[in-house]
């Protein structure tokens, strides 16, 4: 049995005006042929689709074409897209005769003129491979499910928790991809479109009504029948002609069954809608303060400027409160800025310099922030991960700053802004020594979970904010709650869709 495997992912963010390039993508790397499952053997989506292949004692080829992740950021440049769609045409008319593809995208991303990119290229994909050889659809759990993909794949696997478990992800795809490479289920899919964009805070599914929707999904499962039941919260900041939540079921060879669980499963959050939009963010200021009366390390979550959900990463709202509300405590701050890392960098290691920071990626949100400090550390490049689903990533010039009791970790590349500690200690910066550590994102604390439990999150403006009522949105399909007021999901829209 030969079972070719693609994974190319970014997630979009809209109101991020900086496109997503192709260094981005190789500042993570893109692998083709066997390095792909070189690098990634235990990693990620890729790791878990070999983890399945391991456990299924099944003779199996499994044929790498291409993998390729960008975190979270703007609209993929025309010269990316088209690069990837061709390297994902060329790999597998170079795979030749397969029994079936593991195709692991994202689900929610966009390129320049183009909304649904997975749509995209999961129609590219079928055009190669023909109308026999089944398409398992991995995406994220954020991911904006369209037609095209619901149309174009024969079963779809999702994310269950968040925090992400991309190895989960790519076991259990891939252990229903080899069911359906050796003709053991005849998987149908139920697709249904909610009308419904909330906010990130209540997105963790270890609690509150998230839980309660995936615990839903889950149960379903428990029927043999029920191949998946994936729930999709899409991230909140897709501004794209077929947006909004969604759900697939998918059973094996029974229409009814899937069709009746994806009204279920699609009621069971619209009922729960208004507890999806509560919110638990304090205001910046008040942030602040609460971490600098601890006696140990705290997470302020920077929720408007979440790298990890596409936002610039150019913020300096908590910085300027820090500094003016005087704070006694040590703070980490990370900040990406290319044209301010090269000009600490070239500085030098020991220089006082006076600068303006933030403000220079999505001015719509943030201006910049003169200050003064000293450049303690120049380096960067590609730095050494241990707890994430990579083993390396490239920060680009990085530069650590200190203005006042603040030490900044300014990056030329996106990385993963300070979000991980790995990327710290890189630079001889314990976490754990500090009061206050700013996190570029809005649910990923777990990386920071050993040294600082507790989480504050702060009420931030920037491309990842909470407050979805103000956002510039002139794409996403209308009406939609809680934009627009909406009291029947199925009436408003053509929501029963498959």
């Amino acid at each position: 049995m030969r079972i070719a495997v693609v994974h190319v992912a970014q997630e979009t963010n809209d109101f991020n005006p900086v496109p997503t390039t192709l260094r981005d993508y190789r500042s993570f790397g893109i692998y083709e042929g066997p390095e792909m499952f070189e690098r990634l053997r235990g990693l990620g989506q890729v790791g878990g689709h070999l983890e399945a292949v391991r456990r299924s004692g099944l003779e199996v080829e499994s044929i790498p074409v291409i993998r390729a992740w960008a975190v979270a950021g703007g609209r993929v440049d025309r010269e990316a897209y088209r690069y990837f769609e061709e390297r994902i045409r060329a790999g597998l008319k170079a795979a030749g005769r397969i029994d079936g593809l593991d195709l692991q995208l994202h689900g929610a991303c966009a390129a320049e003129g183009v909304d649904d990119v997975e749509g995209e290229q999961v129609a590219l994909c079928r055009s190669i491979v023909g109308p026999d050889v089944p398409i398992m659809l991995g995406l994220d759990h954020h991911a904006n499910v369209t037609r095209k993909m619901v149309a174009m794949s024969d079963a779809i696997v999702a994310h269950r928790t968040q925090p992400h478990d991309p190895f989960d992800t790519g076991v259990v795809g891939t252990t229903l991809m080899l069911r359906m490479a050796r003709r053991e289920v005849k998987p149908v899919i139920a697709f249904r479109k909610i009308p419904l964009v909330t906010h990130q805070e209540q997105f963790l599914t270890s609690q509150g009504p998230m839980k309660a929707w995936f615990d839903r999904a889950r149960a379903m499962e428990a029927d043999p029948r029920t191949l998946q039941a994936c729930p999709f919260p899409m991230q909140p900041w897709l501004d794209v002609a077929e947006g909004g939540w969604s759900v697939t079921v998918t059973t094996d060879n029974d229409r009814a069954l899937a069709e009746r669980l994806a009204d279920e499963l699609a009621d069971f959050a619209w009922a729960r809608r208004d507890e999806f939009l509560v919110r638990v963010a304090h205001s910046v200021d008040d942030a602040v303060r609460l971490a600098d009366a601890s006696d140990r390390l705290v997470v302020i979550s920077d929720t408007g400027d979440t790298v990890f959900g596409g936002s610039s990463g150019d913020s300096n709202v908590l910085l300027e409160a820090m500094l003016r509300l005087g704070i006694k405590g040590r703070a980490l701050v990370p900040l990406i800025s290319p044209t301010s890392a090269r000009r600490l960098a070239a500085a030098g290691e020991g220089a006082t310099v006076t600068l303006p920071l933030g403000g220079d990626s999505a001015p719509a949100f943030f201006k910049p922030l003169e200050v003064t400090g000293i450049v303690r550390k120049v380096g960067g490049g590609v730095i050494a991960l241990s707890d994430v689903h990579q083993r390396e990533v490239d920060m680009g010039v990085t530069v650590v700053f200190e203005v006042g009791p603040v030490t900044l970790l300014v990056s030329e590349l996106r990385g993963l802004a300070g979000n991980v500690p790995d990327i710290y200690r890189a630079f001889g910066i314990e976490p754990s020594q500090y009061r206050m550590a700013v996190l570029k994102t809005a649910s990923n604390f777990q990386y920071f979970a050993s040294i600082a439990p507790r989480v504050i999150r702060a009420d931030t403006r920037g491309p990842g904010q909470s407050d979805i009522m103000t956002l510039p949105w002139s794409r996403i399909p209308r009406p939609v709650y809680p934009l627009d007021p909406i009291t029947d999901w199925r009436v408003e829209r053509g929501a029963r869709a498959a």
